[in-house]
């Protein structure tokens, strides 16, 4: 049986250890909330796999604006991993850089038979291999394949007012029924971005969040 004196107990050595390692208590700030978007499987191409993917010369065709002078295109292709389960209709997001890059989620590898990293967006040493397949041909990367780490992008502006920097380590609540704590949220800023969290499905999923809402920043 937990009785009174037992709970005052665990909760003096709670705090004897926080204190030992420098800790405290986290606290959700409602006043500092950041949108969510809900990033599906996506793929970043370079000059030369367009060209083999699509044709010499080919340009993408934007449809829809996103940050930082980002667009989804009408273009989509198939990715195929180690277990040739292949996915179909995979946006692919322009405009084009300097190399290609597939971004699926730890489910998708389960399907596709690949162990992708989770890393930031452009940090693909050492990533995982994948095909991707156009109506043009077809590309087998030896690397570029990542489970996209979770991040929030802010302006330089939008940073200051929330008491933030650039690569900043924060985390956010997620208080769904389903919800829980994210940690280790990287913090993005440039003066492109607009205040965005960018998680991928099956973290939304397994914590109930929905595109668009409002997770406050855990202080």
């Amino acid at each position: 049986m937990i009785t009174l004196q037992n709970e005052r107990l665990v909760q003096e050595i709670t705090q004897l250890i926080l204190e030992q390692l420098g800790g405290r208590t986290l606290e959700a700030d409602s006043s500092k909330s950041v949108k969510v978007g809900v990033s599906a499987r996506h793929v970043h191409l370079s000059r030369e796999d367009m060209d083999t993917l699509f044709g010499k010369g080919s340009e993408l065709t934007p449809f829809k604006e996103l940050m930082g002078g980002q667009y989804a295109a009408k273009e989509t292709v198939t990715i195929i991993g180690l277990k040739l389960r292949p996915i179909e209709n995979v946006r692919v997001l322009g405009p084009l850089r300097k190399a290609t890059q597939v971004e699926v989620s730890a489910t998708d590898c389960i399907k596709l038979g690949v162990k992708a990293p989770v890393r930031l967006s452009g940090d693909l040493a050492g990533s995982a291999p994948i095909t991707i397949v156009g109506p043009k041909g077809a590309v087998s990367l030896k690397e570029g394949c990542i489970v996209a780490q979770r991040h929030i992008h802010m302006s330089p502006e939008e940073a200051a007012k929330f008491g933030l920097h650039d690569k900043q380590v924060v985390c956010v609540q997620a208080p769904s029924s389903r919800g829980g704590l994210l940690e280790n949220v990287p913090v993005r800023v440039d003066p492109t971005f607009t205040t965005e969290m960018h998680i991928d499905t099956d973290e939304a999923n397994g914590l109930g969040i929905k595109n668009g809402e409002m997770l406050p920043l855990v202080l």
